[in-house]
């Protein structure tokens, strides 16, 4: 039951994107990728003084899991700061999502956080992210 309606979400999320649209200018622009599903999104962002996220806008391409992560993340971050935005982890994309994913679709769930990650921080942070689960 709780499958479905987390599945209808998610598909809400992918066919109504919320905050689609690059932002011009950005104070965060980052694009990124997934080679071997050929997932893209494309994040930017606007932050106050305070570093605190005012305005997001994103773009991208790739299936509903990719797309649905992204709206639902771009959803979450208004109005926090950039440090609350270094401790969103891997398990707050997948509660967002709210169903299992099996491992290829993991990587799709986890372009948002990574284009959020390396756009915010560099690689080297979300390198940190990812050696934190393993």
């Amino acid at each position: 039951m709780f499958d479905d309606m987390y599945r209808e979400q998610i598909l809400d999320h992918a066919k109504n994107p919320r905050h689609h649209g690059l932002l011009q200018p950005a104070d965060i622009d980052f694009e990124g990728n997934n080679p071997l599903c050929g997932d893209r999104l494309h994040l930017t962002l606007r932050v106050d003084e305070q570093n605190r996220v005012q305005e997001v806008g994103w773009e991208g391409e790739g299936c509903a899991i990719s797309q649905a992560s992204m709206s639902m993340l771009s959803e979450e971050i208004v109005g926090k700061t950039l440090d609350e935005l270094r401790h969103i982890a891997k398990e707050d994309i997948f509660d967002l999502l709210g169903i299992s994913l099996s491992m290829n679709r993991i990587k799709c769930a986890l372009l948002s956080l990574k284009v959020l990650k390396v756009g915010a921080y560099g690689l080297a942070e979300w390198n940190r992210t990812q050696d934190e689960d393993e």
